[in-house]
């Protein structure tokens, strides 16, 4: 499906996959406002339960503005479940909801540790699961009755990906109207609404290290969250028989001792980016 232009089927059922970001909550507010039609019967917000308060506060606030309802399901607390380890047969440690990190190994080199499953596994599957049951979708349904609106700006237009689901399509309204995040907090402002906050999980490996000093600088508590999280990772990964280190930065370096630049670290992947392709269903950071 071409983003630039919506789907031409009608469905009964029009939902917001609501990420608490910038350009997810821009876009709500203007199918709230009627900008954006048909208003959505309701959005759904999917909670990894480690987002930084700013996001849950900014999520309090919408609810009380929004005329239709916010669900919220969660499938409990991702670094929980990031840091129960599995071992193979030869003795390798794995978890089976996987955060893509940095390695460090014993020539010195860096490489990556892992895939990428939290996006689809606490976001994705948690959404699908609740649209399921409030659109009482039948097993085996291959008619489309629900759409779907994605926050992607126009910025982000690589991010598009077509649902998995026969029974559901998507829309990204800020791509037909070439909105960028800039265009969403200048629609924000001019409406009277202040900046959301980033939506992502404190301790996200794709932060630039422009979010990494925002959180280090504005959410000191977020980022102690994050320092603890890696700490407890490379713990849970430690292993005698492998010497590779896991890391949050692509530095290779504790994220309590890294000096971050000012603006986007080009030697850190970032994951609202082009560099960084494969993020599901672009879920993650609307």
């Amino acid at each position: 499906m071409n983003p630039l232009i919506a789907p031409s089927t009608e469905t009964k059922y029009n939902i917001i996959s609501l990420g608490a970001g910038v350009q997810s909550s821009c876009m709500a507010l203007m199918l709230a406002k009627g900008e954006i039609t048909p208003m959505p019967d309701f959005a759904i917000f999917a909670d990894t339960q480690d987002e930084p308060e700013s996001v849950y506060k900014w999520l309090d606030y919408l609810k009380t503005i929004l005329p239709f309802e916010v669900h919220i399901v969660t499938r409990g607390k991702l670094s929980d479940s990031a840091l129960k380890m599995r071992v193979t047969s030869d003795g390798r440690k794995f978890s089976t909801t996987s955060i893509p990190l940095f390695s460090h190994g014993e020539d010195g080199t860096v490489g990556k540790i892992g895939y990428r499953s939290c996006t689809s596994e606490y976001k994705i599957k948690p959404i699908v699961r609740k649209l399921r049951e409030l659109c009482a979708i039948k097993r085996g349904q291959k008619t489309i009755s629900v759409t779907q609106y994605i926050g992607i700006s126009w910025d982000e237009w690589h991010r598009c990906k077509p649902s998995r689901d026969k029974w559901m399509q998507s829309r990204w309204p800020l791509i037909e109207m070439k909105m960028n995040r800039d265009d969403c907090i200048l629609w924000m402002n001019k409406n009277g609404y202040p900046t959301p906050p980033r939506s992502s999980c404190v301790y996200c490996p794709f932060h630039s290290d422009a979010e990494w000093l925002r959180l280090k600088n504005q959410e000191p508590e977020a980022f102690k969250e994050a320092i603890d999280f890696e700490m407890k990772m490379q713990k849970a990964k430690e292993n005698p028989k492998y010497k590779s280190i896991p890391y949050l930065h692509k530095s290779c370096k504790p994220l309590g001792e890294i000096e971050f630049n000012d603006g986007l670290d080009k030697n850190q992947l970032d994951l609202f980016g082009a560099n960084h392709p494969k993020c599901e269903e672009g879920m993650c950071g609307v």
